[in-house]
C-alpha cells in the first residue's frame, strides 16, 4: 500500500489494479452486480465494492479471479451504534468480504470523543478484514480530516478513504495529498466520489492515492487509450 513513485502508473494496464469497481446504488440489480463482476474479471481490476446484501453473490462471481471483494458497512451515513457496525462488519467478512469500508462516526469526531471513536473503529477492525475508514472529507475541516486520518490509523485500520460518493462532494487532489501526508507512505489512501475519467483517476494517484473507487472503471480505462 506504499505511495507510488511518480510515473509508476502507465495506463491502462497499470491503472486497472488500482481501481475498485463500485456498485453502491441502493436500487442496483443482480444483473448490474454480475455485470460489474464480469467487467472486473475482464479488465483485471483491483476489487468490486458492494453493499452487504451482494457480498455472497460477488464472492461467487469473482471466485478464482484475484479480484477482491469489498463491502461497505454502516453506509452511507455512519450513524449506527458501535455494536451494530461491528456486527455488520463480522457478517460481511463471514460472507466473503476481503476488505471492509466503514463510514467514520462523525458524531464522535465532532464531539471530540476520540477515545470513543478509537473504540468504535477498533470494534470494526476486530471483524478480521482490512478496514478502510470513509471520512466524507467534504463535510470536514482540514483539521478534522487530519485528526480523523490519524485516529483511523491509530485504531488499526488499513486505509483512509475520502468519500462515500453519496454526499455533496467527492475526492479532491488536495484532500488525497493531505491524507497521504498524515498517514505516511505505508498506509492506504483510497480516493472515491466523483472520479469519472482517466484524468481524474490519474490525478488522484499522483496526489497520493493507491486505490481509486469508481463506478466508471471501464470508461476510465477506455479513456486511457
Amino acid at each position: 500500500m506504499a505511495i507510488l513513485p511518480d510515473g509508476a502508473v502507465r495506463v491502462p494496464a497499470d491503472l486497472a489494479p488500482l481501481l475498485e469497481h463500485s456498485v453502491l446504488r441502493p436500487e442496483a440489480t443482480a444483473l448490474e452486480v454480475r455485470r460489474a463482476c464480469a467487467e472486473a474479471r475482464e479488465h483485471r481490476l483491483g476489487a468490486v465494492c458492494v453493499r452487504p446484501a451482494w457480498v455472497r453473490e460477488v464472492r461467487r462471481e469473482l471466485a478464482g479471479s484475484g479480484v477482491k471483494v469489498v463491502a461497505v458497512v454502516d453506509f452511507p451515513e455512519g450513524q449506527a451504534g458501535t455494536a451494530e457496525r461491528a456486527r455488520e462488519a463480522r457478517t460481511v467478512v463471514a460472507g466473503g468480504a476481503e476488505e471492509v469500508d466503514v463510514v467514520l462516526p462523525l458524531a464522535l469526531l465532532r464531539a471530540k470523543d476520540y477515545r470513543g471513536l478509537l473504540r468504535d473503529l477498533g470494534e470494526v477492525v476486530a471483524a478480521g478484514a482490512p478496514v478502510k475508514v470513509i471520512l466524507e472529507t467534504c463535510r470536514l475541516s482540514r483539521e478534522e480530516k487530519a485528526i480523523a486520518a490519524a485516529l483511523s490509523k491509530g485504531a488499526g485500520a488499513a486505509w483512509v478513504k475520502t468519500s462515500t460518493g453519496f454526499a455533496e462532494g467527492g475526492a479532491t487532489e488536495e484532500d488525497v495529498a493531505l491524507l497521504r501526508s498524515v498517514v505516511g507512505t505505508e498506509f492506504g489512501v483510497k480516493a472515491s466520489g466523483g472520479v469519472r475519467t482517466a484524468g481524474d483517476a490519474l490525478r488522484m494517484v499522483r496526489a497520493g492515492a493507491d486505490r481509486v473507487g469508481t463506478s466508471a472503471s471501464v470508461a476510465i480505462l477506455a479513456g486511457c487509450f
